[in-house]
Parts: structure tokens; C-alpha cells; sequence
């Protein structure tokens, strides 16, 4: 069992990803928005997070930056869970320090595979 935060500002997103992890057997965290995963992944050290893009206040991408540039947390996973699909949003990701790219609607067999490869 593996705890896993999932960051994204929709409330629909989150409880679909978790009831689906919890279906794994994960412990799930969750995040309204980048400061808040932020946080939450500095004072509870998840295994992994599912981050959203696009989100208020602090998107995922600068949360993302903010994880990888702490020594304290940057060993911890981030796979990035988005409606952007451009190549270029993958790209970029990937040079942030993401080690994966799911677009949205989620494809929970891909997300399981993403998932148990960076566990």
C-alpha cells in the first residue's frame, strides 16, 4: 500500500482517481490546488502524486518545480494528470522533473501501470 497524493482543483476528478485507488489499496492525500500539494507533500512524504495542470493560485507545473528544487522531497514521483495534451505540455513537464504524463479523461489501466512502475 502505497500513499499517494492526488492534487487537482476539481472535486469530481479527485473522488474518481481515489475511489480507484483506494480500490487498489492505496492511502489517498488530497490537494486542492499547487501550495496545498506543496505543502502536503513536504509535512507527509507520499510515496507519489497525481498532479493536475491547471490549477487556482499555484498551477502544477510550479508546484512541480517547487518539489523537485526541495532535497527534502525532489526523490518523490510526480506524474502529471491533465486535459492538456499537447506535446509541448509534455515536454515540458518531463524537463520539470515529471516522470510520467496521463491526459484526461484518465485511463485507469494507464494510470495503474504509471503507478505501479514509479512505485
Amino acid at each position: 500500500m502505497a500513499k499517494i497524493l492526488i492534487a487537482d482543483d476539481s472535486k469530481l476528478q479527485k473522488l474518481e482517481i481515489a475511489k480507484f485507488l483506494i480500490k487498489l489499496g492505496h492511502q489517498v492525500l488530497e490537494a486542492k490546488d499547487g501550495n496545498e500539494a506543496v505543502q502536503i507533500v513536504e509535512q507527509f512524504l507520499p510515496d507519489l502524486v497525481l498532479m493536475d495542470v491547471v490549477m487556482p493560485d499555484c498551477n502544477g507545473f510550479s508546484a512541480l518545480r517547487r518539489i523537485k528544487n526541495n532535497e527534502k522531497v525532489k526523490h518523490i514521483p510526480v506524474i502529471m494528470v491533465s486535459t492538456k495534451s499537447e506535446d509541448i505540455d509534455k515536454i515540458w513537464a518531463s524537463k520539470q522533473g515529471a516522470v510520467g504524463y496521463i491526459t484526461k479523461p484518465v485511463d485507469f489501466n494507464l494510470l495503474e501501470n504509471e503507478i505501479n512502475k514509479n512505485l
